[in-house]
């Protein structure tokens, strides 16, 4: 983990996403350990934390071992990427995807946060 990527659970949910979303907008990666996409997309978003260095925050999401914060979210499968921006959620998006189509996410997901903050 680094200072912009966390663990987060049930109990955490509120305070390392909704609240930090006030600060910078939180992605949330929701997967399983068991999940062949997950194990594809998780590297690369770690790669994404690190390159665009305290830009948003990525929280990772265990779905076995949190399947409310699946269930609230109307998850249908995995991985499901969630962004959240001032304390709601502004996107998503599920499966493996390339790295072009991350960074137009993120790039999409941190020009909405920062209009929104003015």
């Amino acid at each position: 983990m680094s200072d912009y990527s966390c663990n987060v659970e049930e109990d955490t949910f509120d305070e390392r996403v909704v609240a930090r979303s006030h600060e910078l907008p939180v992605l949330v990666d929701i997967s399983a350990e068991w999940c062949a996409p997950c194990r594809v997309l998780a590297p690369l978003l770690h790669k994404m934390v690190f390159e665009y260095n305290g830009k948003f925050i990525l929280g990772i999401v265990d779905a076995d071992e949190n399947m409310k914060i699946a269930g609230r979210h109307k998850v249908r499968g995995f991985p499901t990427v969630i962004a959240y921006s001032r304390g709601v959620e502004i996107d998503r998006f599920h499966s493996a995807q390339t790295e072009g189509f991350l960074r137009n996410f993120i790039d999409k997901v941190i020009e909405r946060h920062a209009a929104s903050g003015a």
